[in-house]
């Protein structure tokens, strides 16, 4: 999770905590769709008690002797969600949730300089009241407004606060060289999706639970597993006084099926299937469940079995995933827009623009707008960020030379413009965030070439292995000012190649380490088969889904050290089940 300290992490939201690629079916509602036609507010109770009290807002809130608000901007989300979960093939969960909850911002200044400034906002004393973000799932307007008007008068305290504490410390603090605005203006738009009404065949995926958790039970040396079916239908409305107003719709399906097992030295080990849909229909028959399941735990033996890998440096293949997940984390939050000028922030390519930053054969760029990749939907896709800004690509890597930045409202210097990546869970503040992250090469080599110049590479250094990196089960960034600058990743298939004979022998027990600028020097050649990861990432504006596209990736050093997984005995007794 982004911290103050900077860290951040990419993930899956599900039954384990870890990252997998995954394919994100599409629906109604997503990016690269047909537009909806736009509604008036008026036919919509919810945007109605929005505008309302934002016009009440806008006309009549000041505070005698204090300035009136110049931006006030309401976010609604409505959640309606079912999960079934179980355990060694029984259902432990069965649960059907609906919430609805409210973000505010108001903003004093202008938009040349405003109080989102204060980082530090707080509230006026440690134990005073704290208005809920809750409203009505029913759609009352007055119960609406009431949290709304609470919030409001809330925020537009700690704003003034905030605004007048700025202003101080500008008396004592130099001019930066380089300004930027605190805010950019947006084109004011009406969007409104259809409503997507929460669909679930709770018989199949009772069924489907209890199947999957009784096969993985049986599997040998498995001493816990955990099968997850999820929904929920997202809605969510947006509003702001310059005019902007916004409903958006967004079903997302999933199933998640983990076990562990320990190795005979006590590592803990585990391996999951994770799939996404944005319709019960795009998930998986349980045929193709039960397959993949199987293939997981196969894996999840054979690493068991496998032997553990030394730390390492050489040459290495990362394939589509890993190639995804390390752009992600080496380039991505770095590129981020807030944290180009932030005092806290390490602002590792802040003064690169225009300056090459990796091999002249790669380029970077972002693009949400884009739904699929092949028949992959992508989980990084949406029309509208969440500061009501249409999503837009953006080239960040052209040709190995930097470009530009992901940017919410809040803008860099030299670009006066949001691009639609200010994102947040849930009702968490906006920043920028990355979307669909796209590596591309025009130059590239088939796979059977690739693994050729890896052996020819390791040979050439006097190494007597190099290393196949075909799956990563997550991965961490510190961007912090006062911290180190570097990444990490678990590297989860990892296959060790003998230089001389091209033999491939699964390892197990390492991670990737190492730091942006020398990583991204090692990139020597990549693939001509792009893939798809899709997962979630973590950071200071909370989960986030996210894909990537990237190839395979040839990196002339990698380095890898010994993983932090713990070690522990197994259980005493055997299970009650007769396994492990």
């Amino acid at each position: 999770m982004q911290t103050r300290s900077g860290a951040a992490h990419l993930t899956v939201l599900g039954a384990r905590s870890l990252l997998a690629v995954c394919a994100l079916a599409g629906a109604a509602g997503v990016a690269g769709a047909s537009p909806p036609a736009e509604a008036p507010a008026d036919i919509d109770p919810v945007m109605g008690a929005m505008a309302a009290e934002l016009e009440r807002t806008t006309t009549s809130l000041a505070l005698p002797g204090y300035e009136a608000p110049y931006y006030t901007a309401y976010r609604v989300e409505d959640l309606v969600g079912h999960s079934i979960g179980g355990r060694m093939g029984a259902v432990d969960e069965d649960r059907v949730q609906h919430s609805r909850d409210a973000w505010v911002d108001v903003r004093v200044g202008g938009y040349d300089f405003d109080s989102s400034e204060d980082d530090m906002a707080e509230w006026p004393y440690e134990d005073d009241y704290e208005p809920p973000t809750s409203v009505p799932i029913d759609g009352d307007a007055a119960g609406l407004r009431h949290t709304l008007w609470l919030l409001t008068d809330l925020r537009y305290k700690q704003a003034l606060s905030s605004y007048m504490k700025l202003k101080g410390q500008r008396v004592f603090t130099p001019d930066k060289k380089k300004k930027r605005p605190s805010n950019t203006r947006a084109e004011v738009v009406h969007y409104t999706e259809a409503p997507v009404a929460l669909s679930v065949d709770a018989e199949r995926w009772r069924r489907t639970v209890k199947t999957l958790g009784n096969m993985v039970a049986t599997a040998p040396a498995v001493f816990d597993n955990q099968v997850l079916f999820r929904a929920r239908v997202q809605t969510r409305w947006f509003v702001t006084n310059e005019g902007i107003r916004l409903r958006t719709v967004a079903p997302l399906y999933e199933i998640h099926v983990q076990a562990w097992v320990r190795t005979d030295d006590g590592m803990l080990l585990d391996q999951s299937v994770d799939l996404y849909g944005r319709s019960e229909s795009r998930l998986p028959d349980d045929a193709e469940l039960e397959r993949q399941v199987s293939q997981m735990l196969a894996d999840l033996e054979a690493l068991r079995l496998a032997p553990e890998l030394e730390p390492y440096t050489g040459p290495a293949i990362l394939e589509p995933a890993a190639t995804g997940v390390f752009f992600h984390e080496v380039l991505g939050h770095r590129l981020e827009g807030h944290r180009q000028d932030s005092a806290e922030e390490g602002q590792t390519f802040a003064d690169h623009l225009g300056q090459q930053i990796m091999p002249s054969f790669l380029s970077v760029l972002d693009d949400p707008t884009r739904a699929t990749e092949g028949s992959v939907q992508l989980n990084g896709a949406y029309r509208f960020d969440d500061e009501g800004v249409r999503a837009q690509e953006v080239t960040l890597v052209r040709d190995g030379v930097l470009e530009g930045f992901l940017m919410s409202r809040r803008p860099v210097s030299g670009f006066d413009r949001g691009n639609g990546h200010g994102r947040a869970q849930g009702t968490m503040t906006p920043v920028s965030r990355m979307g669909n992250l796209i590596v591309r090469s025009d130059r590239t080599v088939s796979d059977a070439r690739l693994r050729k110049m890896l052996l020819a590479e390791a040979r050439r250094q006097g190494k007597p292995y190099a290393l196949i990196i075909r799956d990563i089960t997550g991965g961490s960034t510190n961007t912090s000012s006062y911290g180190y600058q570097a990444f990490k990743g678990g590297a989860r298939m990892v296959y060790k190649v003998d230089a001389r004979t091209g033999a491939e022998t699964l390892v197990r027990g390492v991670e990737i380490v190492g730091t942006p600028l020398t990583a991204l020097g090692k990139i020597m050649a990549a693939g001509d088969t792009p893939g798809v990861f899709n997962g979630y990432c973590g950071a200071e504006s909370g989960m986030v889904p996210v894909s990537t596209i990237a190839p395979a990736t040839l990196f002339s050093e990698i380095e890898l050290q010994r993983s932090a997984r713990g070690r522990a005995k197994g259980p005493i007794l055997g299970s009650p089940g007769g396994n492990p």
